[in-house]
């Protein structure tokens, strides 16, 4: 049996027990650059236990609705920023944590130019950038040990639509 998850908005106050978007606001903390550029500083609270960040590029498949999320991951040792590169919207699947286990799941979608970056610890579906394959610069981190937690789900979600 499955359960239907609906897909809702990315937005800083829904996502807030989560983790942040990354994304331009209406106007750069400071212009740089003789005047030519404008910066949005520190969008991301990167947490590591240890080890050190580290800058990836990922190419994920294309996924589509209905989307089926039969697990969820977390990394208790660091958090997780995802960038796309090429405009291409993508699943944010989320969980709160109950003694261990993820329970009232969440999902949402990117809108164009936004990116995510997932706090330490936070229970999260697996890259599903949604319609067309997808390639991100992932800041995560590098370190010793394991640094991945998995929950495989007896009654997967299903993910069908938007609103």
């Amino acid at each position: 049996m499955t359960r239907q998850l609906r897909i809702t908005a990315l937005t800083a106050d829904a996502f807030a027990a989560y983790g942040d978007i990354i994304e331009a606001r209406d106007a750069p903390t400071k212009m740089i650059n003789q005047g030519m550029c404008g910066r949005h500083h520190d969008l991301a609270s990167l947490d590591f236990s240890d080890g050190r960040a580290g800058i990836s590029l990922f190419d994920a498949k294309a996924r589509h609705l209905p989307h089926l999320v039969d697990m969820v991951e977390r990394h208790p040792d660091g958090s997780q920023a995802f960038v796309p590169l090429d405009g291409v919207p993508f699943l944010v699947v989320v969980a709160d944590d109950a003694g261990g286990v993820p329970v009232d799941l969440k999902a949402f979608i990117t809108a164009p130019g936004q990116s995510i970056n997932l706090y330490r610890g936070v229970w999260h579906g697996v890259l599903a950038p949604i319609g067309a394959p997808g390639k991100y610069i992932v800041v995560d981190r590098i370190g010793e040990g394991p640094n991945l937690e998995e929950h495989w789900f007896d009654d997967p979600f299903v993910v069908d639509s938007i609103g």
